[in-house]
């Protein structure tokens, strides 16, 4: 005779053991009705059993307690590192305008721009270099060199008499921050659960905005005090960060396990990946022209005088606008990780390069602070959101051996197009006005949407 138990519906369906395998369609959907009405769990009510309340409110951070010690500190170290890197790179954009007037350097907005590609195409340099060190050297290795580079050029910056010193100190520094990406990047894809990878490199992206939002806030605070000079000299901070990392984070046992092949660029252009790894270049191209358009000139923009086409901001106001874009920008990379995860990256990716392409010339046709505050954080969040998806996408394609190389020959090429941008869109500012400097910004991520058509979706597959 079958047995029966009692469900909280009110209904009496067989035990499990009877129905391990129902067999009717009506007889399974009763017991997994019942056994959800067991758990707590209903489409009409909200669960009850307090262990499942304090389950589901876990469930967003799940991807930091289901990792072990050495993913965690894999994470802090890609983390800083990142965040850091922003703070460096971007206390630039926050002193150009301060900068231009400033008597002893003499900078045209036309060399402002120049001295900002100069970064960005040293970078590239740095980036490919250290994504090839990363795979024969180690993650950590490559790390620490990359945040110690940035560093102390950030703070030579401090010491420019001339155009040409600053922008020798820049092409230096870009060297650190073009590697600091990538060697990150593989840090944390290969000591994270294939299952909350995605989510563990968002939040590492989202690193950028906490950085950015933090030069600003430096900015802030220290250059009515000591001026440009003292603003790049706060840069050399995180080169403390480098005495942890050297104790605290242990290469990826992944890596460890890998020995042929490391940094073999040639990999990267074999017949099944020739494709990928060209378009993913050249769409990562396209959209970091689009980001260091935006980011380079978006502050000067905010703070230069109406007669020069800005708003005319004070350099305090502007550094509080600059931290609310770096909200929206948080929030984007935090929440395109969890979109993605559940609609897919690809989707998602080509929907936030859109919405960009759309948004971005508006912004630079508006005139009023109060419109500029709204929008400004809306514009970052999907202008930038969609950085945190980059990593896991490329991390997912390449191998071990040469999963860092990957990294930083796709990303960091097109840093060598996007270092146009700062010297094209101040150009265009400087003879077209910002409302057209910012409408070509955007044609470059409806291009990256385009490009899209050619790229593979990847999603939490496991790495090899």
């Amino acid at each position: 005779m079958a047995r029966w138990t009692a469900c909280p519906h009110g209904q009496a369906v067989k035990r499990p053991s009877i129905l391990a395998n129902p067999n009717t369609t009506g007889q399974r959907r009763r017991f997994e009705r019942c056994i959800l009405h067991l758990r707590g769990v209903t489409a009409r009510r909200r669960p009850r059993d307090p262990e499942t309340h304090a389950i589901l409110a876990r469930a967003p951070v799940t991807w930091w307690t289901e990792a072990d010690s050495r993913a965690r500190r894999a994470f802090v170290a890609a983390a800083l590192g990142w965040m850091l890197d922003s703070f460096d790179v971007m206390l630039y954009a926050l002193v150009v305008a301060e900068l231009i007037r400033d008597p002893t350097l003499h900078l045209s907005i036309d060399t402002a721009g120049i001295l900002g590609s100069v970064a960005l195409l040293s970078a590239a340099a740095g980036g490919i270099v250290s994504g090839i060190l990363a795979d024969r050297i180690g993650r950590k290795r490559a790390l620490m060199a990359a945040i110690l580079f940035y560093s102390i050029f950030t703070a030579a910056c401090g010491f420019a008499r001339s155009a040409l010193e600053l922008g020798i100190f820049r092409a230096l520094l870009g060297l650190g921050m073009g590697g600091e990406w990538a060697t990150g990047a593989a840090l944390v894809s290969e000591s994270f659960p294939a299952k909350h990878r995605g989510k563990a490199l968002a939040f590492v992206q989202s690193a950028w905005a906490i950085g950015y939002g933090l030069a600003a806030l430096v900015n802030l605070i220290v250059l009515p005090l000591w001026g440009w000079r003292g603003v790049f000299f706060v840069g050399v901070l995180p080169a403390l960060v480098t005495l942890w990392i050297r104790r605290g984070v242990e290469e990826p046992r992944i890596w460890q396990d890998t020995s042929a092949d490391r940094g073999r660029v040639g990999l990267l252009f074999a017949p099944h990946v020739v494709t990928t790894t060209i378009f993913l270049t050249l769409m990562n191209a396209a959209t970091l022209f689009g980001y260091w358009a935006q980011s380079s000139w978006v502050p000067a923009y905010l703070a230069l005088e109406p007669s020069r086409g800005g708003i005319g901001l004070s350099s305090a106001a502007m550094s509080l606008f600059v931290i609310a874009m770096q909200v929206g920008l948080w929030i984007g990379y935090i929440s395109f990780g969890y979109i993605a995860d559940g609609v897919g990256r690809k989707r998602t990716y080509v929907v936030f390069l859109i919405m960009t392409g759309a948004l971005l010339p508006i912004y630079g046709s508006l005139h009023s602070p109060a419109l500029l505050l709204a929008l400004g954080p809306i514009v970052s969040y999907f202008g930038g959101g969609f950085y945190s998806g980059f990593g896991a996408i490329i991390v997912e394609l390449y191998p071990t051996a040469v999963r860092a190389t990957a990294a930083g020959i796709c990303y960091n090429t097109g840093r060598i197009v996007s270092a146009a941008a700062p010297f094209a869109i101040g150009s265009l500012a400087s003879t077209r006005g910002f409302g057209t400097a910012f409408a070509v910004a955007g044609v470059s991520y409806l291009v990256a949407a385009i490009l899209w058509i050619w790229i593979p979706d990847t999603g939490n597959a496991e790495l090899v």
